[in-house]
């Protein structure tokens, strides 16, 4: 007997999802049954593209709606809401992923030492363009069912990893998910952000190379997807509102497993707090 989708026919926007979490989150939610409109800037044939995601998806049997979108244009992001409204009317879960990895990666160093213009990398892209999403899709989320908006964050948030820009953007996400639960705890929403552990993704799988990291106990951003999906298919994640949710306890309550069939170890306190293991 097949198990149902907790997410039949739910209207899903995953921003910043032609690759790695992103992408993890929207092919976890249409497993779900959920429709995903796929925000990027990389379209085409290659692998690493919002339509490469929409195929993936519909190889699944889902429904993946391909919207190139710049996150750092707000005429861009005011464009895709147009577009979901004009299709879909409302929205039941946003997931805001959306982030620029600065060009090179900041892996650490001091803040004079990196171009001042990754604050707009990794606070604007990393803050304000979810900020600008949930605005555009607030009331659309009030006339959904599922009433969701999940923004991915990080530990980032809780001490220092790779650079001081990073963990603004992310502390200021945090607390712009908290605030806005107050905000939208009368409207039945749900604001919550996540944190998931070492993920190994096309960028970090990649860098790997020089850095020599062991990446075999990462999440994969499957995992990421599927621990998001299952918090999404619950009635009850109003009562988790304004909260930071780590993946790993995700996956714990929920069993959730990654496509390997494995359930990889989280990203400890003691990391999240001093950036190190140990």
């Amino acid at each position: 007997m097949t198990e149902a989708k907790t997410l039949e026919g739910q209207i899903t926007v995953v921003t910043g999802a032609s690759r790695g979490i992103g992408k993890g989150i929207a092919l976890g939610l249409a497993e779900q049954g959920a429709t995903v409109y796929i925000t990027g800037r990389s379209v085409g044939d290659g692998e690493l593209t919002i339509d490469a995601t929409a195929r993936e998806i519909e190889a699944l049997g889902g429904v993946g709606i391909p919207v190139q979108t710049d996150h750092t244009d707000d005429e861009q992001i005011a464009a895709l809401f147009d577009r979901v409204r004009s299709e879909a009317s409302h929205i039941d879960i946003l997931v805001n992923n959306a982030f620029k990895i600065p060009t090179p990666p900041v892996w650490g160093g001091g803040f004079w030492e990196h171009p001042y213009t990754i604050w707009d990398d990794q606070v604007g892209t990393g803050a304000r363009c979810h900020y600008l999403a949930c605005w555009h899709a607030a009331q659309m989320l009030f006339d959904g069912s599922g009433k969701l908006i999940v923004n991915v964050s990080s530990p980032g948030g809780l001490g220092y990893h790779f650079s001081t820009t990073y963990g603004v953007g992310k502390t200021a996400l945090d607390r712009m998910t908290a605030d806005m639960a107050v905000e939208l705890e009368p409207k039945g929403v749900t604001s919550i952000a996540v944190y998931p552990g070492s993920v190994a993704t096309e960028f970090i799988v990649a860098s790997n190379a020089e850095r020599k990291s062991d990446l075999s106990k990462s999440q994969t951003p499957l995992f990421v997807g599927r621990s998001v999906a299952a918090l999404a298919g619950t009635d009850d994640h109003l009562e988790r509102s304004g909260k930071v949710l780590w993946i790993e306890d995700l996956a714990d309550e929920f069993d959730v497993y990654d496509e390997n069939g494995n359930r990889p170890p989280g990203y400890s306190r003691r990391a999240a707090l001093t950036g190190k293991e140990g």
